[in-house]
């Protein structure tokens, strides 16, 4: 047999066999591949060594071995466990650098590597997208400091759907961002170019799975309005009545997965490199974040949402308009709706309206928010100009209607909430900041560090300072400036709902531009207070109330005479929970295992480095002692006890 076959033959069956040890010494944490490919580069890698060192211990010359059997078996035993221990090393080296996960699914595998090819698209988009923009994710930026906000904002919009969204969330974080980056993302718009009518036509065929004229007696080709989303025609239906038809770009949600799936992956290594987004909870953040846009993808709950509001306006006298939908004709990815006659906010002038019914106007907007917000807890949430439509005038002094649209994004507050929030409004109506302050601390969570009287003083400056400007300030955004500087935790219910009216402060005043929707909020509290009173409800509350305290007294006692018995009988004990359940004994015992193995290693190792620098004891042969390769045997025991123990610790990361 040739001598390169011979030892190639030897070499395979050195890398199975050391393959199969090394991942019964890591506990089959390491592919099979990997292991036997690692094993054979190292034995031809240390092939040479390998034969050098047996010549100098005098177990081989010239190609013959000259030691007694014996000696050169053992000699040979110790140097393939030398070359098991590399072979062990290079292992751990790789599990380090580069963890292994096993064969995966092969569908799974086809399927993550689109997802990486969109990724790295997308990022790509991305990035060209910044830097025309002047916002270097990479090195120094093009962009001066001052001017940051507007060029992120010029880039989001032109990034598309998600990344709109995204700075349209983070425009009500005032927690989190500076007052310049909130009021930017607060003016980001979702205006897009509309897709061909063939494609619109074809979507919208796709989802109603019938032709068109079965449904429709004509659809418009061209779009009333197109976002990066959307698109929405007129239409009317057989039986007459006009519609729209909101169909969703076909490549929508493909890119909003591939952001979302982007935005993931920077939440999560964000957590792993920075404290302040470990902090702040930035995989939440983005996870709370995309079960929110994805509901907006999903049209069915818009119509939802939409008929909430519905129930909660009918218990209102709001003349506030929300069109009907037809739930029947609508899909995950189209939603059919009563087309709204009349001329967005966003195109009405002040000029054109007379200022008495330009008021009246406001009035009836703001009144039908707040009672939305402090009496029925559900309101729309995202009240930019063009989601209010001011209808036609019907006659000499008829009030006009006023209709909302866009129902993607609803807000919900809880009556626990709603209980504070009314008070609070009557308590800074009447500059109690002792009491709004109490409230406040009600509301929001807060630590140790809080210094309640340096809060109720800005809280008291804020108040004093609206009541008495003449600018209209927003005592909404001063407050949350307030809360924010004593790094007080927010909740996100109240967070949306300052959010909503500071977006419709500004709707407002394109119609009167000085309306102060601050003043009409202080007014209408008193109102929403009284409104809140019921006796049935107080009635109800009592009585579950004290049911609860009921149970909770009975139960108590019969936890005192339980006790009480114990003591009695000599059988009261206190149990102690540490490490109580089997998962927390087997990490104590894994843990005090790895320090006993890492411990015993250590020795081993030191052992053996002493006793191989030993020049006394009877020769083995005539160059190696035998103290020598006993420590040579000890070092190689200690060596692969601390790669076990190494290599356990690397996959607990």
């Amino acid at each position: 047999m040739p001598y390169w076959l011979a030892v190639g033959l030897f070499g395979v069956g050195f890398a199975v066999l050391a393959a199969w040890a090394a991942r019964r010494l890591l506990d089959r944490s390491v592919g099979w591949m990997r292991s036997v490919v690692t094993a054979f580069i190292v034995f031809i890698v240390a092939l040479p060594l390998t034969t050098w060192s047996l010549d100098a211990a005098g177990v081989v010359r010239g190609g013959q071995v000259v030691a007694e059997l014996p000696i050169a078996v053992s000699f040979f035993v110790v140097t393939l466990g030398w070359l098991f221990a590399g072979v062990v090393v290079c292992i751990v080296t790789l599990e380090f650098a580069w963890p292994s996960h096993g064969l995966r699914n092969p569908i799974a595998s086809v399927r993550e590597a689109f997802r990486r090819r969109d990724r790295a698209k997308r990022y790509t988009q991305i990035l060209s997208i910044a830097s025309r923009h002047g916002v270097a994710l990479f090195g120094a930026p093009r962009t001066a400091p001052r001017d940051l906000p507007t060029a992120l904002v010029d880039a989001m919009n032109e990034a598309g759907v998600t990344f709109v969204k995204l700075g349209q969330v983070l425009s009500a974080r005032d927690d989190l961002l500076p007052r310049e980056f909130v009021d930017a993302f607060a003016t980001l718009q979702m205006e897009s170019t509309p897709i061909s009518w063939a494609d619109a036509e074809a979507a919208i065929r796709a989802e109603l799975r019938r032709p068109l004229d079965e449904v429709f007696a004509r659809i418009d080709p061209e779009p009333l309005a197109a976002a990066s989303v959307a698109q929405v025609h007129a239409a009317q239906l057989r039986d007459g009545n006009e519609v729209i038809v909101k169909i969703q770009r076909p490549l929508a949600r493909r890119q909003v997965t591939t952001d979302l799936d982007i935005l993931r992956r920077l939440a999560a290594d964000l957590e792993r490199r920075t404290d302040w987004a470990k902090e702040y909870g930035a995989a939440a953040l983005v996870e709370e974040f995309a079960r929110g846009l994805y509901d907006e993808l999903d049209y069915r709950i818009e119509i939802d949402n939409a008929e909430m509001l519905r129930v909660a306006t009918a218990q209102s006298p709001s003349r506030l308009r929300i069109p009907m939908s037809y739930a029947q004709l609508s899909t995950e990815r189209m939603l059919v709706q009563e087309r709204v006659r009349g001329t967005p906010l966003t195109h009405v002038s002040s000029v054109e309206l007379p200022a008495q019914e330009a008021s009246a106007i406001a009035d009836e907007i703001a009144s039908a928010v707040f009672d939305q917000v402090l009496l029925r807890g559900v309101f729309h949430a995202d009240l930019h100009a063009g989601n209010l439509i001011l209808g036609a005038r019907r006659g000499e002094g008829e009030p006009r209607d006023v209709t909302l649209i866009d129902f993607g994004s609803v807000g919900i507050i809880e009556k626990s909430l709603r209980r504070l929030l009314v008070p609070l409004l009557i308590a800074i109506a009447n500059e109690d900041d002792t009491v709004a302050t109490d409230l406040v601390l009600l509301i929001c969570g807060y630590g140790d560090s809080l210094r309640k009287p340096a809060l109720q003083r800005d809280i008291g400056v804020v108040i004093t300072r609206v009541r008495n400007s003449p600018t209209h300030d927003d005592i909404f955004r001063l407050l949350l400036d307030a809360l924010r500087r004593h790094r007080l935790a927010i909740p996100p219910s109240l967070l949306l709902v300052l959010r909503t009216l500071s977006s419709l402060e500004g709707t407002l005043r394109l119609i009167q531009p000085d309306y102060d929707l601050t003043r009409r909020g202080l007014e209408l509290a008193p109102t929403a207070a009284v409104q809140q009173l019921s006796i049935r409800d107080a009635i109800l509350s009592a009585q579950s109330r004290g049911a609860v305290l009921m149970e909770g007294a009975r139960r108590l006692s019969r936890r005192i005479e339980s006790v009480s018995r114990a003591l009695d009988e000599g059988t009261f004990s206190l149990r102690m929970r540490v490490f109580e359940t089997g998962a927390e004994r087997s990490w104590v015992d894994a843990l005090m295992s790895r320090m006993t193995i890492t411990v015993i290693g250590v020795t081993l190792v030191i052992a053996g480095v002493l006793l191989a620098v030993s020049s006394t004891g009877p020769m083995l042969t005539t160059d190696v002692r035998a103290f020598g390769f006993l420590g040579s045997v000890l070092a190689l025991g200690g060596l692969l006890l601390l790669l076990r123990s190494l290599g356990r610790s690397f996959r607990g990361r």
